[in-house]
């Protein structure tokens, strides 16, 4: 988790870094992706600024970590340190990904919880298995 708290940092968006990693069952790193916009498309301060533009723009870090991924990543941990929305639990399960390990957000837990709840039905469903943490201290 520490990494994908370091690589979250690389993001251009004020507001919010997001990272996310993804390794083998034996912790070595297969991919790493963080919140921005697509290769190639201008990434420019204004578009981040105007949060219904930048929603457009972005591609999450457990997206890009996916399209990133140079091999099979069929039983691999995702680390992410926000809770992977709907449209990114669907690519998570459809690469065969066993475990997505999340912090807790406190401070956007209200706002995130009626919306990530249909992550949470589909992980479970699909038998990934979902670990939440709070202190990443440990």
């Amino acid at each position: 988790m520490e990494l994908a708290l370091h690589v979250a940092q690389w993001s251009k968006d004020p507001s919010t870094k997001v990272g996310a990693v993804i390794v083998k069952p034996d912790k070595r790193i297969v991919s790493v992706g963080y919140n921005g916009f697509p290769s190639g498309v201008c990434d420019h301060e204004e578009r981040y600024a105007e949060r219904a533009v930048k929603y457009k723009f972005v591609s999450h870090a457990e997206r890009n970590a996916l399209d990133n991924v140079s091999q099979d990543v069929t039983g691999c941990t995702l680390y992410s340190t926000l809770q992977p929305c709907p449209d990114c639990a669907k690519s998570i399960i459809q690469k065969g990904i066993a475990e997505v390990v999340t912090i807790i957000d406190e401070t956007r837990k209200e706002l995130l919880d009626e919306f990530m709840n249909y992550s949470y039905i589909m992980f479970k469903e699909a038998n990934v298995c979902i670990y939440r943490i709070d202190d990443v201290s440990n």
